[in-house]
């Protein structure tokens, strides 16, 4: 029932990874010139200003390969573009030539990514996972070796990072007192509120209240309750949880625009599979011989199984009050707990959740340890030991400095921290290699979705407006399908919707090169320049509106 080899799931991990980081690269390189070229919305040159330091001290203040620009004669424009094609072919060759899957590689895509995050917009997530690769990769070139017996130890971090992302996106969703999900009606709005929505989010925003409201129910099973069954030692808890995250994940992807964030999550979701169940996958059943121990235990673990699942069943039926209503054929619900009594759970699991942590990791270091020492040849073993000694150090720090931002959710646990933990992530912090996360913690757009419509005039009396390509403008056109592309500025400007516009200063900047007729910032409204309604003459004066957006409602005949 203990989990096996996780060499496939490693191979799959580092492949997608180098997908997404392809994405990542060319997504950003198209929209360099209009968002911070020299006349881009904002100028990178503006965020990296020369001044009197030595590189030394520029890179200690900001670590980027942009300050070697000038010393190549690259302007920081020239650079950025430089930085992510590169990074956009080197992912691409490491996607397609499995020998290029090196830790030495994955090195050189997060230094480029990391060099590209000082002057763009925060992606927290890829970075870590980028640096978690680095220790995951194994070192190809110019010799390999057929077995690495710490493996299961440095891709254990991609696990808790899993672990970190789910639960604190959970608990963030209630500590935040967000009365939209606290009252499980949360998704009523979301789909019509989010930031770029798919077609079918107006399918989903058509489904029934109670559906909506179970549906909440089920994101909190599965981001709070869920995740400890990551660490559980029954393989198919794992298993289970697996099928369970890359559903909701599904779903995500199936109603909303989120570049390529889901996909990232699915990638770590790898860290709860094993050989056996990809050889499943792919057909390649591998013989087994059980001994009657064996099937004892097997029998236990179903028991501990049906348990399992009993228990987030009877919890979520307490918590939540699910009641069948069997003439109106529908399952209502409700939150059964208040504010202070989920504080009082958060205090009691997260050190808890901590401990499982070092238990589950201090198994795969043994584990590792007694594979390095049962090595034919005195050589061999010493090679072994030393590798699985410098990779266990690394995956213990990379744990303990994750701490910091994972304790953020609950007060007591944060303060109660090591000193030395919160000096070791202050010193690497400027290298983003562990983040707090937590997704949609407040439900924006209740009273009707904020959008920002921009129109131009040449005359003060007719005004004509500028339509984006992807954001909602035209109530006559369907919501498009983006992911895994990203577009900036559509998504700056749902942001900008939801605050005065003193909130956005980069705003203004906007709407100045929209007067100056600049083509790269009118690029990323229209790449098709016959779209844009003042193409072959900028508008001599701009406005900007604030409307409300509701989906529209089906027909009375369906």
């Amino acid at each position: 029932q203990i989990m096996g080899e996780t060499r496939l799931p490693r191979h799959m991990f580092l492949w997608c990874l180098s997908a997404i980081y392809m994405f990542a690269f060319a997504s950003l390189y198209v929209q360099i010139p209009g968002l911070y070229g020299n006349e881009g919305v904002l100028p990178a040159r503006w965020q990296l200003r020369v001044s009197g330091k030595s590189v030394v001290e520029q890179l200690k203040d900001s670590p980027t390969l942009l300050w070697f620009g000038p010393r190549l004669g690259l302007d920081t424009q020239q650079c950025m573009e430089l930085l992510s094609l590169t990074g956009a072919l080197l992912s691409l060759m490491t996607l397609a030539l499995p020998v290029l899957r090196d830790c030495r590689v994955f090195l050189v895509l997060w230094i480029l990514y990391l060099s590209l995050y000082q002057v763009q917009t925060r992606d927290n997530l890829l970075l870590e996972m980028g640096f978690l690769a680095i220790l995951i990769a194994p070192m190809k070139m110019p010799w390999s070796t057929k077995e690495r017996l710490h493996d299961n130890v440095t891709f254990w971090l991609a696990r808790w990072l899993l672990f970190r992302l789910m639960f604190a996106s959970g608990v963030v969703k209630l500590t935040s007192r967000c009365p939209t999900w606290w009252g499980l009606t949360a998704l009523t709005y979301h789909y019509e509120t989010q930031c770029i929505p798919t077609p079918l989010a107006w399918f989903a925003h058509q489904l029934p209240v109670w559906f909506q409201k179970l549906s909440v129910v089920g994101t909190f099973v599965i981001e709070i309750a869920v995740p400890f069954m990551f660490f559980s030692p029954i393989r198919r808890h794992r298993l289970a949880a697996f099928y369970m995250q890359v559903l909701i994940q599904v779903f995500i992807i199936l109603s909303g625009n989120y570049n390529f964030f889901n996909i990232l999550t699915i990638t770590l979701c790898m860290s709860l599979l094993d050989d056996q169940h990809v050889n499943f996958w792919l057909r390649r059943y591998m013989p087994k011989t059980e001994s009657s121990m064996d099937t004892l235990c097997s029998w236990l673990a179903v028991v501990l199984e049906i348990g399992t699942y009993a228990l987030l069943g009877y919890w979520s039926v307490r918590y939540f009050d699910l009641q069948v209503d069997w003439e109106n054929k529908s399952i209502s619900s409700r939150t059964a707990f208040t504010y202070f009594e989920f504080n009082g759970f958060l205090k009691t699991v997260t050190v808890p959740s901590i401990w499982i942590g070092v238990l589950s990791l201090t198994w795969e270091v043994i584990s590792a340890m007694f594979k390095c020492a049962c090595v034919r040849g005195v050589l061999w073993r010493l090679w072994n030991t030393i590798q699985w000694a410098v990779m266990a150090a690394a995956t213990v720090s990379m744990f303990a400095i994750s701490l910091v931002p994972y304790t953020y959710i609950e007060y007591d646990a944060h303060s109660n921290l090591w000193p030395g933990i919160r000096t070791a992530f202050e010193a690497t912090d400027r290298y983003q290699l562990v983040s707090s996360y937590g997704l949609f913690r407040r439900m924006t757009g209740v009273g009707g979705r904020p959008e920002v419509v921009i129109e131009g005039s040449m005359d003060r009396n007719t005004w004509t407006e500028i339509e984006f390509m992807y954001k909602p403008g035209n109530v006559s056109a369907a919501p498009p399908v983006v992911a895994p592309h990203q577009p900036r500025l559509d998504w700056q400007m749902w942001f900008a919707a939801l605050g005065p516009h003193t909130q956005s200063p980069w705003f203004s900047s906007l709407l100045h090169r929209l007067l100056q007729g600049k083509r790269d910032v009118i690029r990323l409204i229209q790449t098709d320049e016959s779209q844009y309604p003042f193409s072959k003459q900028p508008p001599a004066y701009l406005r900007a509106h604030r409307y409300k957006y509701w989906f529209s409602k089906p027909k009375e005949d369906g």
